[in-house]
């Protein structure tokens, strides 16, 4: 795996630049962009996409490029302020190139795991189409349910900075796919900042990039859910904690959060953020292989693995999954293990203390999903296709919402409902020489228990 910074400097890296293109199906037809905002990547954009310490301060009205019609969604302008021409979807086998949405941040700081997949080569790259997994694949895949599901339900996402596009471009990704509007008019769709206020904090786009991913994944699996976007001022952990205890206190019933930081020894005395029994909250296993992060290390989270999802004609259920080699997992160095893992002897063989995943999606960038994104980061805007454990979180979080929401600590869930999932068997993140790492019937810890089959295991 080759890792460098962009040719931009911009925060972020290249991953992995021969990658295939995505297997699943491209949607044709440009979506209904009424009204795009842009907000353009200047000078004052931070060198570091995480958001840390180091960030440089944004103006809170940045500049926005023309309004884009349907006649017009495909002339998007760059950071220049030249016009950039729409790239067709890659073709079959072209090399793909891998970007981290947020670069490595310091001690008490933690970085989104967004991974974007673009064409190699093209610093500037515009797509008018989708090409990822679409919300109809995502029901499919993992057999969830349509119709009155996660109605009553409210999915909070946590995610640091601004992103002042995220209602217009939610309603671009909704409208492209025959979602029902979602929007602060019709009491669908509300954002705040981490105190509750309109008190926005400044921009940032690679967390703009994760919030449009974070957004647009809630929507394709409980379309009827209401949404509460709360953004921390920074990417401490301080105050990304504070916006997860905003969003309880607003009466979210789910909360996702696709972020994560090495673990740490006084990690426990944060964990009372997320003692909330009653309200179901995931967070992101990690993208840089076999390791643990925090809050994912957390014993009162869901802990939410990766894998590569791809379709499989031959397979009864149309479609195969195995470990995504970058997704986190492993013991805890710090937690105490919780009770349901604590009687699991899958896990208690290998491990002492808390041991994550506890469950897991589809996360691998190769396998990604379709976001619309209008922020111009890494030079990279329109529809396009994210992967990284930031994908897995929040499409957990709303399963727990189609399931209805839950009563006790969600985490516990899964593990009394295991046959309600698909057991993920073949793949591993490292080479631990045990579950912790490597995939096997049962628990391990790349993929937790497996990924949804239907609700029923949430």
């Amino acid at each position: 795996m080759t890792i460098a910074l962009t040719a931009a400097g911009l925060g972020g890296f290249l991953v992995g630049v021969a990658q295939p293109a995505h297997p699943g199906s491209a949607l044709s037809g440009l979506a209904h962009v009424a009204a795009l905002s842009n907000v353009t990547a200047g000078t004052a954009q931070s060198t570091s996409g995480g958001g840390g310490p180091s960030d440089t301060k944004r103006s809170s009205s940045p500049a926005r490029g023309p309004a884009l019609s349907v006649a017009t969604a495909g002339a998007f302008s760059s950071a220049s302020g030249s016009q950039a021409r729409p790239e067709p979807a890659p073709a079959a086998g072209a090399a793909q190139e891998r970007i981290r949405a947020c670069d490595s941040v310091a001690a008490g700081y933690a970085r989104c795991h967004a991974i974007l997949t673009r064409p190699a080569g093209k610093p500037t790259f515009v797509s008018p189409v989708p090409t990822g997994y679409n919300p109809d694949d995502l029901q499919h895949a993992y057999r969830l349910p349509l119709n009155s599901a996660g109605a009553g339900q409210t999915v909070a996402i946590v995610d640091a900075f601004d992103d002042p596009a995220a209602e217009s471009d939610l309603a671009v990704y909704r409208s492209q796919f025959g979602l029902p509007a979602c929007t602060t008019a019709n009491g669908c769709f509300r954002k705040v900042a981490q105190d509750g206020s309109t008190n926005f904090p400044r921009p940032n786009g690679g967390w703009a990039q994760e919030i449009s991913l974070d957004l647009d994944m809630v929507s394709a699996v409980c379309r009827n859910c209401h949404i509460i976007l709360v953004e921390a001022n920074t990417a401490s952990l301080t105050d990304l904690l504070a916006a997860v205890d905003e969003a309880a206190a607003l009466g979210a019933t789910v909360i996702s959060n696709s972020y994560g930081a090495a673990e740490f020894s006084g990690e426990t005395s944060f964990d009372g953020h997320f003692n909330r029994p009653g309200i179901a909250i995931t967070a992101s296993s990690g993208d840089a292989g076999f390791g643990v992060q925090y809050p994912a290390a957390s014993r009162y989270v869901t802990a939410v693995g990766g894998t590569s999802l791809t379709t499989n004609p031959a397979d009864p259920r149309g479609w195969s999954e195995t470990v995504w080699s970058g997704t986190g997992s492993g013991c805890s160095a710090f937690e105490p293990p919780p009770i349901w893992q604590a009687n699991n002897p899958s896990i208690t063989g290998v491990c002492p203390e808390r041991a994550t995943a506890d469950v897991s999606a589809v996360a691998d960038p190769s396998t990604g999903v379709s976001v619309f994104d209008s922020f111009n980061f890494h030079g990279s805007r329109g529809w396009l296709v994210f992967g990284g454990t930031s994908v897995a979180s929040p499409i957990i979080a709303s399963v727990f919402a189609l399931a209805g929401g839950v009563t006790t600590y969600s985490a516990s869930i899964p593990y009394a409902h295991s046959s309600s999932l698909f057991d993920i068997t073949s793949g591993g993140n490292g080479r631990c020489g045990t579950v912790l790492c490597n995939a096997a019937p049962g628990w391990d810890g790349p993929t937790g228990l497996g990924t949804p089959d239907g609700a029923g295991g949430f």
